[in-house]
């Protein structure tokens, strides 16, 4: 079973902005969305660690954020955070989409 680097490493970073957050502009909502964002998101790469079937629920978290910080950006046209976030939360996206369609698929 490999190891999704990538899922965990997705995770540390949407974690570690949640803290910035809160420690730049003392965003409670924006530690407490990081810190449960970037859990699930561990989570679903611990589950596709296991099964790389299994890639729903980094499939939702990562879409969910696209999706939130995508209408942000929209909004405020500011990179930091929100066209970041997008960004990697879009390549995530990216990435099980393409991996669910390049697996082989069992009879």
């Amino acid at each position: 079973m490999a190891v999704d680097w990538i899922g965990f490493s997705y995770a540390a970073l949407v974690a570690v902005g949640g803290i910035v957050g809160y420690v730049k502009a003392g965003s409670i909502t924006s530690l407490g969305a990081g810190l449960l964002f970037g859990l699930l998101a561990a989570v679903g790469a611990y589950l596709a660690s296991q099964n790389p079937k299994n890639v729903w629920l980094s499939l939702g978290t990562s879409g969910t954020l696209a999706t939130v910080m995508g209408l942000r950006f929209l909004s405020s046209w500011k990179f930091m955070p929100a066209g970041l976030m997008t960004l990697a939360s879009g390549l995530m996206v990216a990435k099980i989409i393409t991996g669910m369609l390049t697996r082989p698929h069992s009879s």
